[in-house]
């Protein structure tokens, strides 16, 4: 009796999180990305993908929260001098949020500046190494300087991370194709 009483008190501890406190440092996170791995199809990851995703967006507070909406928000508008001070305000009020500077390296890549964007990619990736997405950013960014085998390398570790990510494999056999001196 008393295994199953510490496995229900488990489950109502981790039902009752509060997600206000989500980041890359969640718990839940061990076993998503543990389910990513053995996701049999890329629609079985999906819903897996999507709760990483939104566990690495909860703010720690209302204003932090406040911050990523308004930035992300004028990012989609395309209005990134907003989005910029928003994001900007929010990595210099939660400096360990992983998700904020990943969101301003994104920013930062819509604009152009590719060295911005990977330095805040850097920090992304020193909170949440396994963050897929700043992961597969990189890659991008390497595609945009004209550096397939950095190029390469972020893809792979991307898809080392999350099999089934979107576009990962396609980038990844054109990569390898032009580095072999193949046309692709």
């Amino acid at each position: 009796m008393t295994g199953i009483r510490a496995l229900l008190w488990l489950l109502v501890c981790w039902l009752t999180l509060d997600p206000a406190r989500a980041d890359q440092d969640d718990a839940r996170l061990e076993s998503l990305f543990a389910a990513l791995q053995v996701a049999g199809s890329a629609e079985a990851a999906q819903p897996i993908e999507a709760e990483i995703w939104r566990i690495w967006g909860e703010t720690p507070d209302p204003a932090s929260a406040r911050l990523m909406r308004q930035g992300s928000r004028a990012m989609g508008a395309g209005a990134f001098p907003i989005a910029v001070l928003s994001f900007n305000r929010l990595v210099e009020r939660e400096p360990g949020f992983a998700e904020a500077w990943n969101r301003r390296a994104t920013l930062h890549y819509l604009m152009g500046n590719y060295a911005a964007s990977i330095d805040d990619i850097e920090h992304t990736l020193e909170l949440e190494p396994r963050h897929f997405g700043a992961l597969s950013g990189l890659g991008l960014i390497m595609l945009g300087l004209d550096r397939p085998a950095a190029a390469l390398r972020s893809f792979e570790a991307a898809l080392a991370v999350h099999p089934h990510l979107p576009g990962a494999r396609t980038h990844i056999v054109e990569l390898r194709r032009r580095l072999d001196g193949d046309p692709i």
